[in-house]
């Protein structure tokens, strides 16, 4: 969710700007820890892998995720343009056969070098035990291409963000980087070797292949040439080496440039705790969209921390950044100035006049604040750029106890009035639009309240211009942006669900009574009898 829910905004973002955007998701299906988990549920690995991609789809869905593409790896696009890639680098030499002996995690599906191992022979990422695998293998020369991956990166300073991470790939090229094992004999659950349906493509050398398959390369190449050039990669700090070592290699093998930025981001504890299923502590996003709403789960994740570390997720914390950025701050500048809106002009916006020196300053710091915006979001520091965003909210809601717009009304001083309400009202439309990457249907909802029409998804930031509004305005003021939470019921609330979590489950009480049918009816009772496999 955290992965997608970053890349969700900058598309949606970018589109505001004016790009054309390719969004791509989808799923990584192959490799011997599917096909492991398959058997022991008694399942196919397709089973498994389709029970698991729906469950994704209804998740991007319930998030609001404006992706264009969702690749499966076992889709027969990819099979094709996997296939086509291997037999390219194998005709020019790049792939070769050979043996390969060494440490391996199942888990993470990599070979770890016995530099890297942690105690009693345990991987360094998931730390369970690795084993000892020999086997016949294809090597793709990645060694050969390393000099000129870490030229590219020399010139290319935001090729891997953040500079944490740039700094931790560099060292790792110049400290050598051997040839890649790139196929599997131990198993079948994946893409064979064209020629040699003996060895399996390893698994991450086949999924890395899926942007490229979703951006055609082998069936749209009009498409590839127009995408591929500016692309960029959003994922896990615990990949980043398959993403910023072997992908770029095996594109310059290809002639073909690496991303233009792969950003890796931080991983989340839940309240100082690492997520362990065991502990229950896993935090479920299905459960907190319908419990707090999804964009507030949106805005949360993306204002706790800065996307490049690593953050630790408390339901206390998400219901006090709602309490106090969400209602307190955006949905209370919004209801008093639509209340004044309707008390003081009949729910009409009225001209505006021209703007004093206070109204001069705060349209200076929505210009600020828009570009602040840009080059943070650009940057990937999306907390720093709702930092900016909230600033400004804040200082409208100070604009308020400045001007008293109360006290204006009582003393008939229409003109001032005017100009009060149309600054608010301006402050809240740049608003809406600031937040509409975060938070789609709050933006929505305050669009359509301030009066106007259509999405602010779809209107051109690079055309926005402070005070111009379309004609009459007519607020339609409705029910609260955000509710305040009671923290004190949501605190027995929180208990109870914790306790019931811990506590054993409790048997069905059984009926008093069952009613009975006579022998007609029971004749025309169809009965089927399952038994559950899996749960």
């Amino acid at each position: 969710a955290y992965t997608t829910i970053a890349a969700d905004v900058m598309c949606r973002y970018k589109r505001m700007k004016g790009y054309d955007v390719m969004f791509l998701t989808g799923t990584d299906e192959h490799g011997q820890k599917i096909q492991q988990s398959a058997q022991e549920k008694g399942l196919t690995p397709m089973e498994l892998a389709d029970r698991t991609v729906l469950n994704f789809r209804q998740l991007w869905e319930a998030l609001d995720i404006s992706n264009d593409d969702f690749i499966r790896t076992t889709e027969e696009r990819h099979f094709r343009t996997v296939q086509a890639i291997f037999k390219h680098l194998m005709d020019q030499g790049d792939i070769y056969k050979g043996k390969y002996q060494g440490w391996y995690c199942v888990p993470c599906e990599t070979y770890v070098p016995e530099s890297g191992m942690g105690e009693d022979k345990t991987c360094p990422d998931c730390k369970r035990p690795l084993q000892m695998m020999e086997e016949e293998s294809y090597f793709f020369r990645a060694s050969k291409y390393v000099p000129q991956l870490l030229e590219y990166y020399e010139k290319n300073l935001r090729a891997v963000m953040p500079r944490s991470r740039y700094n931790e790939i560099v060292s790792f090229l110049k400290s050598g980087v051997r040839d890649q094992s790139v196929s599997r004999t131990t198993l079948k659950w994946g893409i064979p070797v064209p020629g040699d349906d003996a060895h399996v493509i390893y698994v991450w050398f086949d999924a890395l292949i899926n942007y490229a398959t979703a951006c055609g390369y082998l069936d749209d190449r009009e498409k590839f040439a127009k995408f591929w050039p500016s692309v960029h990669h959003l994922v896990g700090k615990d990949i980043i080496r398959f993403h910023c070592v072997v992908w770029p290699i095996m594109l310059l093998a290809l002639g073909i440039n690496p991303p233009v930025t792969v950003f890796a981001h931080g991983w989340w504890t839940v309240e100082g705790d690492k997520m362990s299923k065991s502990k229950g502590n896993v935090v479920n996003p299905f459960e907190m969209i319908e419990r707090y709403g999804r964009d507030a789960f949106r805005y949360f994740l993306l204002r706790e921390v800065p996307l490049g570390l690593d953050g630790d997720f408390s339901e206390a914390a998400l219901a006090g950044r709602i309490n106090s950025d969400l209602a307190n701050d955006l949905g209370n500048l919004l209801n008093r100035t639509l209340q004044m809106v309707d008390n003081f002009c009949g729910g009409v916006l009225p001209p505006a006049p021209a703007p004093g020196e206070i109204e001069k300053e705060v349209e200076a710091l929505a210009l600020k604040t828009l570009k602040a915006a840009d080059e943070n979001i650009s940057d990937f520091a999306f907390d720093e750029a709702l930092k900016a965003i909230w600033a400004f909210i804040s200082r409208g809601n100070k604009y308020i106890d400045e001007t008293m717009p109360w006290k204006l009304a009582r003393e008939g001083r229409e003109e001032d009035l005017r100009r009060v309400l149309n600054t608010l009202w301006d402050v809240l439309r740049l608003a809406a639009l600031q937040v509409a990457p975060f938070m789609p249907d709050a933006s929505r909802k305050l669009w359509e309240q301030l009066g106007l029409e259509g999405d602010p998804l779809a209107f051109p930031l690079d055309s926005l211009a402070w005070g111009d509004r379309p004609g009459e305005v007519r607020v339609k003021k409705s029910r609260v942006l955000f509710p305040r939470i009671d923290m004190a019921a949501w605190k027995k609330e929180k208990e109870a669900r914790d306790a019931r979590k811990t506590a054993p489950a409790a048997l069905p009480e059984e009926p008093e009574h069952e009613e009975q049918i006579g022998i007609e009816n029971f004749r025309a009772v169809e009965l089927r009898v399952a038994q559950i496999l899996a749960v």
